[in-house]
């Protein structure tokens, strides 16, 4: 369903709706209510097959899913608007989830998981897109942050449900939120800019109106929309081939490198099978568990306070470093238990090093991607291209979710050990080519960009 932000403007107030409560469930619980708390008490019967191999494939399979969303979600969104692809993708989730709840084997386990997958897919290009396009440019970094934080309060409330439920019941809670999004975007304006591009003029200039407040003043905001609808409206119909072109170029290599920086620095692996990570230590699952869903919340609730302050190009280094830091801990850690030295430091170095991962994720390295993906795209290329970039991003989770069991079976040093190189290239990645895009407006940011 949508919150409600209300912000001081000038003499009134604006009331901004936004649709981040849907990655309570739809976008968060989903990727992990099998792979965390619930795979502990998943039924026999019905799991005993998911091992070696298949397991790695029922981990990974939503991701698959994700991946055929992301294909068409920029379409979906540039078709039927922000709203519909929103109604759309929850109704996907639902199905996925009715099939989870109902599944007696492994094939509908699978299937209500590529379902789940295709909806998440969509969700994570259509949000934070949609929020960006809503929101004013002095507080755009932290109400599409907004999104990331939903995504965490999920999966912390699935990791912590998962541990005094069974996952049947757990599948069951995703179908509230999806049901509750239906029902709220009802309440929600659709973007200005989206309908601006598509020549809905009069609902363009209500849906500004009602974003920003009844009595503000919008007539130079919208001025500018239009001026900018216009320049780019001669301009042929963007095809993928286009993003090859040079003044789209750097945005596309910030956006997918952003997203493989992301992805392959290990997050969905060490998510996915945190508690294996956690026993493999010497430590009790649950145990881990709650405590990395305890720490991801506060975090993130920083990172959105800090991304309008200290700006996206410093929060993502310093949360690049400090995710380089954990995943080099847990290296040790687990190079320390192979070699059977100071074995008594091995469970609160894998610890230490987990949380402290998971905790400079949250903020940054996790929402900051999906910020700027948002921003830095013309509006006439942002459907292909967002697409692009939210394939390669959960590409990225499929690669990393697959790949980690085999990884950390065949050495589990050596795993983190790779990851902390992938962290350590996010830093130079970011400080040779990312732009700083705070405080500016999405018209300003395609400007600086091409010239």
């Amino acid at each position: 369903m949508s919150g409600i932000l209300l912000l001081h403007n000038g003499s009134s107030l604006s009331y901004f709706w936004l649709t981040t409560f849907i990655d309570v469930n739809c976008n968060s619980i989903s990727p992990f209510c099998f792979s965390l708390p619930a795979q502990l008490s998943a039924e026999p019967r019905v799991m005993s097959s998911l091992i070696s191999a298949a397991y790695s494939m029922f981990g990974s399979i939503l991701t698959i899913g994700a991946m055929i969303g992301a294909i068409t979600s920029g379409r979906i969104a540039d078709f039927i608007g922000r709203k519909g692809a929103m109604r759309m993708s929850a109704a996907f989730c639902i199905i996925g989830w009715l099939s989870i709840y109902i599944a007696k084997g492994v094939f509908l386990l699978d299937v209500g998981r590529v379902f789940t997958g295709y909806g998440i897919g969509v969700f994570s290009y259509v949000v934070p897109v949609f929020i960006a396009e809503i929101a004013p440019k002095n507080l755009r970094g932290g109400l599409t942050t907004a999104n990331q934080l939903m995504i965490v309060i999920g999966a912390s409330v699935a990791f912590l449900m998962g541990t005094v439920v069974s996952w049947r019941t757990l599948a069951l809670t995703g179908l509230l939120p999806c049901i509750i999004l239906l029902v709220g975007l009802s309440f929600i304006p659709e973007s200005p800019r989206w309908l601006a591009k598509v020549g809905r003029q009069k609902e363009f200039e209500t849906a500004l109106q009602r974003l920003r407040g009844r009595d503000a003043d919008v007539s130079h905001e919208s001025a500018e929309i239009q001026d900018y609808i216009e320049d780019i409206e001669h301009l042929p119909k963007a095809k993928m081939v286009d993003l090859l072109q040079r003044k789209y170029i750097r945005p596309l290599i910030i956006g997918v490198g952003l997203m493989v920086c992301q992805q392959f620095g290990g997050i969905n692996g060490i998510g996915f099978y945190a508690s294996e990570t956690f026993a493999l230590a010497g430590l009790s699952g649950k145990v881990g568990t709650v405590a990395w869903a305890s720490i991801q919340v506060p975090i993130t609730i920083l990172g959105a306070i800090l991304m309008d302050k200290s700006g996206r190009r410093l929060l993502m280094m310093v949360s690049a470093t400090g995710t380089f830091l954990g995943c080099s801990l847990a290296g040790i850690s687990f190079y320390l238990k192979t070699h059977q030295m100071l074995l008594e430091w091995v469970p609160l170095l894998a610890l230490a090093g987990v949380l402290i991962y998971i905790a400079a994720f949250s903020i940054g390295t996790g929402p900051v991607p999906w910020v700027i993906m948002s921003e830095i795209f013309p509006i006439n290329v942002k459907g292909v291209a967002g697409s692009l970039v939210t394939l390669v991003n959960w590409f990225g989770a499929w690669a990393v979710s697959y790949t980690f069991n085999f990884l950390i079976s065949w050495n589990a040093s050596g795993t983190f050990f790779l990851y902390s190189g992938v962290c350590a290239m996010t830093v130079l990645f970011v400080a040779k080519m990312v732009p700083e895009t705070k405080g500016r407006t999405l018209e300003e940011i395609q400007a600086s960009i091409n010239a």
